[in-house]
């Protein structure tokens, strides 16, 4: 597949990092050298340094066939002109990023795929959302629904008190629980293991979980996590993520938001009827304790500096605050934020590009995550007919020892797959990979 991408900014490097490992025709365009010079040092993706709305550009750019055009700037003007003009000069698809609400209205996206734009990603709406479903399922630290909830992914870092600890796969797999329940990935450390039968589980691990609805209870049990209600919910940022998750969860929920800028928070006790607007330092303690933080359900850091957020949320945890979640959209800070003791960490570039992402897939793909701090990726295939995962059981199949699979959907009931597990058409199936086993896994859904 041909792909072109304009804008060198932090989504769109991290896009080209992903689909350059999987063997696509990647094309970079931005006007800054500065941004084009560390990609050129380290990807094998071919750059043009000039503007993505330039006609003579867009004209040799897509000269030959482009199945993609990805508009990823940081304007939001900028992303909508160059997509209508790259798909009347010939790309196949068309995407923007854009930062407008209401252009993600149903009326307005119909409007847009006339201009040329075959859709619209926005990423801080994405987060939101991500923020939301993390404060409803309060036991994980990253979470996704497959086939309207009957399958999930929890992520779950496992501290001294877990009863999985220092227990094997093998071990915990003749548990009659386990068959609800599926670890599909381990990271430790740097390192991001599928696990077999003989690896086993250690303090301070992450671990990837596919399960049932049933299998809920028991698989918080075996990690030693519990979910609860959150109810009183401190923000800190009035960001746009952070007006979004308030807006939503105001009616339900008491809501206090700390902004260190006075005439932002104006604004936003104007936007936000129901929500407690504070003017405040987020990293001051004695701020936080005169508000009340030792008394929240949750304390979710969304300003704009990954230092504040984290530090902000190290603060609260050790005040005593269940859930903490940080907003940090530097690389080389996530891995640090989670073994700091963050609860969890989201990435609006991250959440984007997995959005993306899915339109660079076999077409048979009908859900894509990549997961934060790791190069790994979930995805949700609806199987076809005469697809080589159909030809035996899963142990008999050759499937890429980077890959596995978690488990699936049959009609309307969930299953866990293990080694006996026979795949057939039609199964809606979740598998977790990691990108060298990318290309070798996609083969078997073809």
């Amino acid at each position: 597949m041909r792909i072109v991408i304009a804008g060198a900014g932090e989504v769109g490097t991290h896009l080209a990092k992903m689909l350059s490992n999987e063997q696509h025709d990647i094309v970079i365009i931005d006007p800054e050298e500065a941004r084009l010079r560390p990609i050129n040092a380290t990807m094998d993706v071919l750059t043009i340094q000039g503007s993505a709305t330039s006609v003579n550009i867009l004209t040799d750019t897509l000269g030959k066939k482009t199945d993609l055009f990805i508009a990823v700037a940081h304007s939001e003007d900028t992303n909508i002109t160059a997509a209508i003009l790259a798909k009347r000069l010939g790309a196949v698809k068309t995407i923007a990023r854009i930062d407008n609400r209401e252009y993600m209205e149903f009326s307005t996206r119909s409007f847009f795929r006339s201009l040329g734009i075959d859709s619209l990603i926005y990423p801080e709406l994405i987060a939101a959302k991500e923020v939301l479903g993390l404060l409803h399922e309060t036991g994980t630290t990253e979470f996704m629904e497959f086939s309207g909830g009957i399958l999930a992914l929890y992520v779950q870092k496992l501290d001294s008190k877990a009863p999985i600890i220092n227990k094997s796969i093998r071990d915990i797999y003749f548990s009659p629980e386990y068959s609800q329940y599926r670890a599909v990935a381990i990271k430790r450390g740097e390192q991001t293991i599928i696990p077999r039968g003989e690896d086993v589980f250690m303090e301070g691990d992450l671990v990837f979980v596919i399960s049932t609805r049933e299998g809920i209870r028991e698989m918080m049990q075996f990690s030693g996590k519990v979910s609860f209600v959150a109810k009183k919910i401190m923000i800190l940022g009035g960001s746009r993520i952070g007006r979004k998750v308030a807006a939503f969860l105001q009616d339900d929920c008491q809501i206090k938001m700390i902004e260190q800028d006075a005439a932002k928070c104006e604004r936003l006790a104007e936007e936000l009827e129901d929500t407690l607007i504070i003017n405040g330092d987020g990293r001051d303690a004695a701020l936080l304790l005169e508000e009340g933080v030792d008394r929240m359900d949750a304390f979710v850091a969304l300003t704009g500096s990954a230092e504040t957020n984290i530090l902000a949320c190290l603060l609260a945890s050790k005040i005593g605050v269940k859930k903490t979640i940080a907003e940090v959209e530097s690389e080389s800070y996530i891995n640090l934020a989670e073994n700091t003791g963050i609860d969890t960490i989201i990435n609006k570039k991250i959440s984007a590009a997995s959005r993306i992402f899915r339109h660079t897939t076999n077409p048979n793909v009908t859900q894509v995550k990549c997961m934060t701090g790791t190069d790994a990726e979930v995805l949700e295939y609806k199987v076809v007919e005469g697809a080589r995962i159909t030809k035996g059981k899963l142990k008999d199949i050759h499937f890429p020892k980077g890959a596995i699979v978690g488990g699936g959907t049959r009609g309307s009931k969930p299953f866990i797959a293990t080694g006996e597990t026979h795949i057939q058409a039609g199964d809606r199936i979740v598998v977790f990979t990691l990108p060298k086993s990318m290309e070798d896994m996609s083969k078997f859904f073809r």
